[in-house]
């Protein structure tokens, strides 16, 4: 996998947005927030556009996306958040130049699609808190300084009673759940055998959750993992009639039968404390009765 360069003052970083639109008043917190840690800021160029519930027009995001990616002094590309459209736009971009120029891709939820593509390509990219939630969290904000900057990246949580105990090493990937279901069958879908794969999600009912891991399953996808994380699990809907289990307790149901270490409630999605990942990279995750340790190598 190649490396994106790690970031220094003085580094150009550009700002743009690939799916929901955002207000110059959202923007400004966050610009002010990279200054500080040195870094010159640029935005794209269409990026306080508006069409319905997108940042401007599909041809508006695809531009300023390849542009970043063509930026020739740019060593980040951060998108500004989330929501949905970046599939839309997905198969407008020449990824290309980024084998020769890498950057470090930021974002996380709709941004699944762009982790999932650039994994393919053999670059590493970064699963993180975005513009839009920068002022959310100290801890999620400094651990995406922490990565950029790269400094060495380890992470200790509690235990969680669906855990399930082991050791693995492998590189980390994955993403939304819903984003990582939707790009099944896809140029850009996610290869999985013997990766740390990394699920979260937000604002799902329970029995979709259920349909995509058993999508997932059915597939082959969590067949021969090294080990699975499951990040926030948030704000789920049930039906009238109830499901009769919660989101954690359908992905453990999908991955009992498999032998490889489970992670529950780790703190990376749609959560404050969204602490940022690397994709592609590899990392070590020790389950054990009293904690959780992840250590990226």
């Amino acid at each position: 996998m190649k490396i994106p360069a790690y970031l220094k003052k003085g580094d150009t970083v550009v700002i743009i947005a690939t799916a929901r639109k955002i207000l110059k008043s959202e923007l400004e917190p966050a610009i002010k927030v990279l200054e500080n840690w040195g870094l010159k800021v640029e935005l794209g160029k269409h990026i306080f556009k508006s069409e319905n519930q997108f940042a401007g027009s599909d041809s508006n995001r695809a531009e300023d996306l390849q542009n970043a990616i063509n930026h020739k002094k740019a060593k980040a590309i951060i998108i500004a958040r989330g929501g949905y459209g970046t599939v839309r736009i997905i198969d407008k971009v020449n990824f290309k130049p980024l084998k020769k120029l890498p950057k470090w891709i930021v974002g996380y939820s709709d941004i699944t699609i762009l982790h999932s593509c650039l994994h393919n390509l053999g670059l590493q990219s970064l699963h993180a808190t975005m513009p839009i939630n920068f002022l959310n969290n100290k801890e999620a904000l400094q651990s995406l300084k922490d990565a950029l900057f790269g400094n060495r990246t380890t992470y200790e949580i509690k235990s969680n009673k669906l855990n399930k105990a082991g050791k693995a090493k492998g590189q980390v990937v994955g993403g939304n759940l819903s984003l990582l279901y939707a790009l099944s069958g896809s140029n850009d879908d996610l290869k999985t055998k013997n990766k740390i794969l990394f699920i979260e999600d937000l604002d799902e009912y329970l029995y979709h959750i259920d349909r995509m891991m058993l999508q997932l399953k059915r597939s082959g996808k969590l067949k021969h993992l090294k080990a699975l994380i499951v990040g926030g699990m948030s704000d789920m809907k049930d039906n009238i009639i109830p499901f009769g289990k919660n989101a954690e307790q359908i992905i453990a149901d999908a991955v009992a039968e498999y032998n490889y270490p489970v992670c529950f409630n780790f703190p990376a999605g749609h959560v404050d404390r969204n602490l940022a990942l690397f994709f592609g990279k590899q990392a070590s995750l020790n389950v054990t009765k009293s904690k959780v340790e992840f250590n990226y190598l």
